[in-house]
């Protein structure tokens, strides 16, 4: 799928540069990745906090033996 986007060249030029990308569009799709990981980490960030855990729950008891 084909999409025309109107990005600022000098960014595009340094991030191929600083991320030692073969191409433009390798760094945008870096670019991408990144900042859907980075919002993915502050929505679990908010779930600090917020979870009940019972203190004295053994989770070595529920392991498996290989």
């Amino acid at each position: 799928m084909a999409t025309n986007l109107d990005i600022d060249q000098t960014l595009l030029k340094e991030a191929v540069i600083v991320g030692r990308h073969r191409s433009k569009k390798a760094a945008v799709t870096e670019a991408l990745k990144e900042y859907i990981a980075r919002h993915k980490q502050q929505q679990i960030v908010k779930l600090f906090g917020t979870v009940d855990y019972s203190e004295d729950y053994d989770y070595r008891k529920h392991r498996r033996r290989a």
